[in-house]
């Protein structure tokens, strides 16, 4: 494994790396929603819980929020509505509009991250007035991310039940998978 030899080399590595993974966080939850009819995006398996539709509402917020003006403005923005992000849309015809901003979303997170040059990642943003090194912040914001789209194919996973479409390795074939990816039989 090549070390990176020098400051500049580990954020740039770094700043790949949170680019990476939030690209396969939204991978996962685009593969786990495109299995949801829009009336299953309002299903609640329980009193209180969130739907998919809810959840998607708030990493919609969350992006915008957090990551607009990121080095210049606080994280939590004025403008933001948090509690509003938490509501259930009234019936299906908010679905199609919601997948929308869900894709207009994203670009924020992706744009600044093309734009931070390693020395950034040390830095300091505030959320809620809190200080953060930006390495912290975005950090915090991949762990969200995780918690949230761990949700929404667990979701996924509850509503399509024998019917969902593995979105790893599926049950009972980690060993062919293994073979595949070595190339031994």
């Amino acid at each position: 494994m090549h070390m990176p030899s020098s400051p500049d080399a580990l954020g740039a590595a770094l700043l790949a790396s949170f680019r990476q993974s939030f690209q396969q966080y939204k991978t996962l939850a685009d593969r786990a929603l495109a299995q949801l009819s829009d009336a299953e995006w309002l299903y609640q398996p329980a009193p209180g819980s969130n739907s998919a539709a809810v959840i998607v509402q708030h990493l919609v917020g969350n992006l915008h929020s957090r990551f607009t003006d990121f080095l210049t403005t606080d994280g939590e923005k004025s403008t933001r509505q948090r509690d509003r992000e938490f509501e259930e849309p009234r019936d299906v015809a908010a679905i199609a509009p919601l997948r929308q901003a869900w894709e207009a979303a994203w670009p924020i997170l992706f744009n600044l991250l093309d734009e931070l040059q390693p020395a950034d990642l040390l830095r300091t943003v505030t959320i809620r007035s809190e200080a953060y090194t930006v390495l912290a912040a975005v950090q915090r914001q991949v762990a969200h991310y995780a918690h949230h789209v761990g949700q929404l194919v667990q979701l996924a996973k509850i509503i399509r039940a024998e019917g969902f479409q593995s979105l790893s390795i599926p049950r009972g074939q980690s060993e062919q998978f293994n073979q595949q990816m070595t190339g031994t039989r």
